[in-house]
C-alpha cells in the first residue's frame, strides 16, 4: 500500500488537494480548521482507478511546524510537492524539497496549485522557476500539473500521474522481514484502549502478535488491527495502519517510539552515519552546531562530531551521540537540523548502529560499510563484522536488518571476521612452533596456554584448529601438523644410559629422582612409552613390566602383599606399586587383603 506524502510551503493548497483527491479532509483538529494551516500530520487515503489503494500523509508547512512534517516523511514512497502557481516558490518550498532529497525519495510529482488565479503567461514563468529549483534534486525532471481546486482543473492528468508513478515506486520488501513501525501518533479509545498508528515496514503484523516498544524494550500485545478503517487479522509491511495494543498506557507512548517483533533489535546512542549538507547551506557544518537528529517519526537532541574533515562542505562521516538509546538500522535515513538556524541543514543514512569508540577503526571501515548499503543485509553484516571483528550473530542481525556475513567464522552464536580468524590462527601457528623450538621433547602446546596467548576462548580456538591445515589438536595440546617428536643423538645417549640402569636394577629399580631424569626428557620418554610410570616415584622397561606379569600368572592360588614380596624379594616400596600398576592394567585382583590372577 504505497504512502503518498505532501510537501511545501505554508498555504500552498496540500490539504485541500488532498481532500479533493480522497474526499477525506486531512486536518484533524479544530484548531486548524479555525486558523486553516495545517499544524501536525494529516492522514487520508482513496483507490486509484487502476485499483491501487494508497494513502496520503499531509504535513505542515509552516516553518514553525517543520518538526511535525519531518516526523511524517519517514515511509514516504511518492512525494506530491505542492507549488502556489500566484506565490511561485518559497522559503518551505525549498526546505521540503531538501528533505525529499536526503532522504532519497526518488518518485514524485509536482502540484502547481491555484492555476485559477494567474493567467498563462504567470503560470508558464511558476512552472520554468519550479523546474529551475528542482534540478539536481531527486525530483529533478519529474512532472509538473496546474490545478485548481474550485474547478477540479487538472485533477484527471494529476492522478494519471500518479497511477504510472505509484506503479513504479513499490519497495523492496524481504520476505519474512521484521517488522517495524515508527509511531507517529498514539491516543486512547474507549473501551479499547491505547491506539498507536504509523506505517508498517519490513514485516507483517498480526492479532495476538507480541512486539516491543522502543526505546525501553517494554513487551506489548497487538489486541486490534486496523488499515483506512477496516478491521483486519494482519497487516502487511508497507502499510498504514493503526494497532491497538494491550499492555500499555497512553502516557507510556509517544511519537518518535517505534514498535518491533522482540529480540531483532539492539538500541544504540552512538551512530556513524554519512551526512549531506542541504544545498542551500552556505555555511559549513562544524562541531559546535546545536543539532537535532529526525529519524523515523522521532526527534532528539544530539552532539556532531565529524571524522573526516574539521568541517563539511560536503559528505562526510560523523558520530552522533544521542541522549537515549534507540533501536537503528544500518541504511536508516534521518534528517538534521540545527536549532541556530532553524532550518534543515544535511540529511543522509546510518552507517554503523555501534561503530568503533577509535577514529582510526571507524575510518578504516568506511569504504566497506558506504559499499554495503545498497547490497543487501548480508553485505550489511559482513561490513559491520569486518568492522568490529567479532559479534554476537543475533546483534549482527538487529543492526543489519537480519544479514548474516556470508565469509564469516561461526562459534556457537558468536561470528568472527574472516580476517580476524586468519591472522589469529596465523599466530597461533606462531606460537605453537615456537614452543615447539623451545620444548623439543614435548607433544604440544598446551591449549588453555595456546587460547590464552591469543585472548581467545578454547571453543573459538578449536574452531580455528579445525579450519587449519597447519596445526593438529592432540585433546589437551596442540601441535604443527608436521611435528613428530623425538630424540636428537645427545637425548638418546641420554637415554641408553636409563634404559641400561633400569635394566641392571632388576626389579628394585632406582627412582625417578635418582635417576635425574629432565622432566622434557621424562615426559617424552612416556609418551613414547620407552618405559612406563609404576606409582609416582617409580618408572619401569615396558619389557620388564611384561615379563613379571607372565610370572604373577604362574603364581598358584590367592597371594598377599607380604607373600608377593618375599617370593620376589622386594621391599614393601616395591612391592605395593607394583601390586596397584597390576591391578590397573588387569592381570590381578584384589580382594581384601589377597590377590588372585585375573583369567585370560
Amino acid at each position: 500500500m504505497p504512502v503518498i506524502g505532501t510537501a511545501g510551503h505554508v498555504d500552498h493548497g496540500k490539504s485541500t488537494l488532498v481532500e479533493g483527491l480522497t474526499g477525506r479532509d486531512p486536518d484533524r483538529w479544530e484548531e486548524e480548521k479555525r486558523r486553516g494551516l495545517t499544524i501536525d500530520l494529516g492522514f487520508a487515503w482513496t483507490t486509484l482507478p487502476d485499483g491501487t489503494e494508497v494513502s496520503f500523509v499531509d504535513v505542515p508547512g509552516h516553518e514553525k511546524f517543520i518538526k511535525n512534517m519531518l516526523a511524517g516523511t519517514e515511509a514516504i514512497d511518492v512525494a506530491l510537492l505542492v507549488v502556489a502557481a500566484d506565490e511561485g516558490w518559497m522559503p518551505q518550498s525549498e526546505e521540503h524539497l531538501a528533505v525529499l532529497d536526503l532522504l532519497g525519495v526518488r518518485h514524485g510529482l509536482v502540484a502547481v496549485t491555484k492555476r485559477d488565479r494567474v493567467d498563462d503567461d504567470l503560470l508558464e514563468l511558476a512552472m520554468l522557476e519550479i523546474e529551475e529549483q528542482l534540478e539536481g534534486t531527486v525530483l529533478a525532471g519529474a512532472p509538473l500539473v496546474p490545478v485548481a481546486a474550485p474547478t477540479r482543473e487538472g485533477y484527471d492528468e494529476l492522478i494519471e500521474h500518479l497511477v504510472r508513478i505509484v506503479g513504479g515506486a513499490g519497495r523492496s520488501l524481504e520476505p519474512n522481514g521484521r517488522a517495524r513501525l515508527w509511531i507517529d501518533r498514539a491516543f486512547t479509545i474507549s473501551g479499547a484502549g491505547t491506539v498507536v498508528t504509523g506505517t508498517l515496514t519490513d514485516g507483517a503484523v498480526h492479532l495476538g502478535d507480541r512486539l516491543e516498544l522502543w526505546p525501553g524494550g517494554h513487551e506489548v500485545r497487538v489486541r486490534g488491527l486496523q488499515s483506512h478503517e477496516t478491521e483486519l487479522d494482519s497487516v502487511p509491511p508497507a502499510t498504514r495502519c493503526a494497532i491497538n495494543l494491550a499492555g500499555l498506557e497512553r502516557r507510556e507512548v509517544q511519537r518518535g517510539n517505534m514498535l518491533g517483533v522482540p529480540g531483532q533489535w539492539a538500541p544504540s546512542d552512538t551512530l556513524l552515519v554519512d551526512v549531506r549538507p542541504a544545498r542551500y547551506v552556505e555555511d559549513p557544518l562544524t562541531n559546535r552546531g546545536a543539532f537535532h537528529l529526525h529519524l523515523g517519526s522521532g526527534s532528539w537532541p544530539i552532539t556532531l562530531r565529524l571524522i573526516e574533515d574539521a568541517v563539511l562542505t560536503k559528505p562526510g562521516a560523523a558520530l552522533l551521540r544521542l541522549p537515549e538509546r534507540i533501536p537503528v538500522v544500518a541504511g536508516d535515513r534521518f534528517i538534521l537540523r540545527e536549532t541556530g538556524r532553524r532550518a534543515v541543514v544535511g540529511g543522509g543514512r546510518v552507517l554503523d548502529p555501534a561503530p568503533s569508540p577509535r577514529r582510526a577503526n571507524v575510518l578504516a571501515s568506511l569504504p566497506r560499510l558506504r559499499d554495503a548499503l545498497d547490497r543487501g543485509p548480508d553485505a550489511v553484516a559482513g561490513a559491520l563484522l569486518d568492522s568490529r571483528k567479532t559479534e554476537d550473530l543475533a546483534r549482527l542481525a538487529a543492526h543489519s536488518g537480519g544479514g548474516k556475513p556470508a565469509d564469516a567464522v561461526v562459534v556457537k552464536q558468536r561470528a568472527m571476521a574472516h580476517t580476524l580468524a586468519q591472522q589469529l590462527t596465523a599466530d597461533a601457528v606462531d606460537l605453537v612452533r615456537a614452543f615447539h623450538g623451545g620444548n623439543p621433547l614435548r607433544p604440544g602446546m598446551q591449549k588453555a596456554s595456546l587460547a590464552s596467548g591469543l585472548g581467545i576462548d578454547l571453543d573459538s580456538l578449536e574452531v580455528l584448529i579445525a579450519g587449519s591445515g597447519d596445526l593438529r589438536d592432540d585433546g589437551a595440546t596442540v601441535a604443527k601438523a608436521d611435528f613428530k617428536g623425538g630424540l636428537d643423538a645427545g637425548r638418546e645417549d641420554e637415554w641408553e644410559d636409563i634404559r641400561g640402569r633400569l635394566q641392571s636394577a632388576g626389579l628394585t629399580v632406582p627412582r625417578i629422582k635418582e635417576l635425574s631424569i629432565d622432566p622434557d626428557l621424562l615426559h617424552a620418554l612416556l609418551r613414547d612409552r620407552r618405559i612406563v610410570r609404576v606409582g609416582p616415584e617409580l618408572v619401569y622397561l615396558p619389557g620388564q613390566l611384561d615379563a613379571l606379569a607372565e610370572r604373577i600368572r604362574a603364581m598358584p592360588g590367592p597371594f598377599t602383599v607380604a607373600e608377593f614380596r618375599d617370593l620376589f624379594g622386594l621391599s614393601r616400596k616395591y612391592a605395593v606399586p607394583l601390586l596397584e600398576w597390576m591391578d590397573a592394567n588387569g592381570v590381578t585382583e584384589r580382594d581384601g587383603d589377597v590377590r588372585t590372577v585375573q583369567a585370560g
